[in-house]
């Protein structure tokens, strides 16, 4: 299982320190939504050429015209970039498009999806290369909410997927016990006193 660094900063400077603090631990690093809003695409390329032999995952979330958001990505720097699993199949076929030209892959975030297992294999037939089980900071907040859902939609859905939504040193064994391909971490490691032994230690605690 691949970890996955979450880096949601509004600023390429936060992110480029961040990143030096805990390549050495993880295996993507992801510029989150709030931050390619922030700084721009140009975010994504300043972390690509700080860390080439990582895979940069852009999360733009992507709800419309997905070739043209997809291809300004990849010609940014990203090897990965989300597309909402709410937005039509027009719009996600056409950023499997633009992944296509340039050798890249879409992944297609479940946010906010009622049936996640039933649009996982949808969105995996379209041609996104894994798909995003994910509860956002305001679901997480919510009365009521359960990491064990995300797992069993994960689990239920028979297809490739990552884990983002509260993966922590507590969590991640059980992210890896559902099948997750790949498990996505950001306050868990943004947040603490020592962001490169936050992420050390949830590389540790994959087996």
């Amino acid at each position: 299982m691949k970890l996955q660094f979450a880096m949601d900063t509004l600023s390429t400077d936060a992110a480029l320190e961040l990143a030096a603090a805990a390549a050495p631990h993880v295996d993507i690093l992801e510029l989150g939504t709030p931050l390619i809003k922030s700084a721009g695409v140009s975010a994504i390329t300043a972390i690509k050429q700080a860390h080439p032999d990582k895979i940069v995952f852009a999360d733009l979330k992507t709800m419309d015209a997905g070739e043209l958001e997809a291809d300004m990505a990849f010609r940014a720097g990203a090897d990965l970039v989300t597309v909402l699993g709410s937005a039509g199949d027009s719009t996600i076929t056409g950023a499997v498009t633009a992944a296509k030209k340039h050798g890249k892959g879409i992944v297609v975030d479940l946010i906010g999806v009622a049936d996640k297992p039933t649009r996982a294999k949808e969105v995996v037939a379209l041609g996104a290369e894994f798909v995003e089980m994910h509860a956002g900071l305001d679901e997480q907040a919510e009365e009521g909410f359960t990491f064990g859902t995300l797992l069993r939609d994960g689990e239920a859905a028979g297809v490739p997927f990552s884990v983002a939504g509260g993966v922590n040193a507590d969590s991640i064994a059980d992210v890896q016990k559902a099948g997750a391909q790949v498990a996505v971490a950001g306050s868990a490691i943004y947040s603490a006193p020592d962001v490169g032994a936050a992420a050390a230690a949830l590389r540790a605690a994959i087996v």
